[in-house]
């Protein structure tokens, strides 16, 4: 899965993105790494499978990743293709969300783009242009169908109606995000590919003096996420930017705890955009790996099992699972057993977030 970072010049952006390319690059438990120079891979924070390898002694420990892709090239008139306006666009449409980052700090020494701080403004500059490029999609797509519908085919009526309900709604100024469908309309919508149905997770970025606090920049923000179906994270990108850079995971600990930080605004980013994506992790584990592997909410057992393997889904004959905390209570997979405490579920089953599975199959 991949998120976009965005966000206009000066707010933080950059910073936060080295952070996330530089965390740990290998030496934690969670690494950290880079694959192209505007891609950053991240280890989604698990404490689950420490626990897990510690009960069975294993030798090696695997989490699962999020793909951050650092978008750059926006400015006011990219959807007309100002710019990099046009790759910016093309850039966004790859990703399934969007991480936004939002300057919510005042400092003299730190220009802004449009002269001074306003993080409603910054955040309706990139939000307009993402809705007036998915007007002139829809818009594209309403001339076809109305041209469809001039034979009386009342489908393509239904089409046009829906599409110019969509476009009224985006033309107000507001994603399509924020729209309410029903099942049908959900599946139309997304078929549609539109920038403004993707979710969104804003990022307050703070100073390093107002860690723990929130300040007035980051009450806007909030209020505003409420009415656009978006969550919100508030950290500071230059202190995320020096714990990544530290090593030793005692000494960044450490660090950490003399800011008052209980876990890092960088490990609450990662793992808030994995549930804004809709994903949850079933575990594997054994004395070779503990592992965590990453499917959608509703994803039935032998698709789950297809993640590992394709043998697993084709061959797929049942599903022995226990769920995680019970396993730790009894301190062991026998004992799980003879207690009743594992189940054997078939091929209608829906893998639960912490389900630790063990898959049966013949091929």
């Amino acid at each position: 899965m991949k998120l976009g970072v965005v966000g206009l010049p000066n707010v933080g952006k950059s910073t936060l993105f080295n952070a996330i390319t530089k965390a740990g690059a290998e030496s934690a438990n969670y690494p950290f790494c880079t694959i192209e120079p505007n891609v950053g891979v991240v280890a989604v924070p698990d404490k689950r499978l420490d626990a897990l390898a510690k009960l069975y002694n294993s030798k090696k420990i695997t989490p699962t990743y999020l793909e951050f892709v650092d978008i750059a090239g926006l400015v006011k008139g990219a959807s007309r293709g100002e710019g990099l306006g046009n790759k910016f666009l093309s850039h966004i449409r790859e990703v399934d969300a969007i991480t936004h980052v939002v300057r919510c700090f005042d400092d003299d020494n730190i220009t802004h783009v449009d002269g001074n701080v306003n993080p409603l403004r910054d955040i309706e500059t990139i939000n307009l242009e993402l809705i007036f490029a998915d007007m002139e999609s829809v818009s594209k797509r309403i001339a076809k169908a109305r041209s469809s519908a001039k034979g009386g085919d009342k489908k393509f009526v239904a089409e046009a109606e829906f599409l110019e309900k969509i476009y009224a709604h985006l033309e107000s100024g507001k994603p399509v995000r924020s729209m309410q469908f029903d099942e049908e309309q959900a599946v139309a919508v997304k078929e549609m590919f539109l920038l403004t149905t993707k979710p969104v997770i804003y990022v307050a970025n703070i100073s390093e003096g107002e860690i723990g606090t929130e300040n007035d920049y980051v009450k806007q923000v909030k209020e505003f996420a409420k009415g656009d179906n978006a969550g919100v994270v508030v950290l500071c990108a230059k202190i995320e930017e020096d714990l990544a850079s530290i090593d030793d995971e005692e000494e960044r600990n450490m660090f950490a705890e003399e800011l008052g930080l209980s876990e890092s605004g960088l490990d609450i980013l990662v793992t808030e955009c994995y549930s804004l994506l809709g994903l949850i992790s079933y575990l594997t584990a054994g004395e070779k790996e503990t592992r965590a592997w990453t499917i959608e909410k509703g994803t039935k057992a032998p698709q789950a099992a297809g993640k590992i393997h394709s043998d697993f889904e084709r061959g797929f004959i049942r599903a022995e699972i226990v769920d995680y905390k019970i396993l730790l209570e009894l301190g062991s997979y026998t004992i799980a057993k003879e207690k009743g405490k594992v189940r054997s579920e078939g091929k209608d089953y829906v893998v639960q977030d912490g389900d630790v599975v063990l898959f049966r199959f013949n091929v």
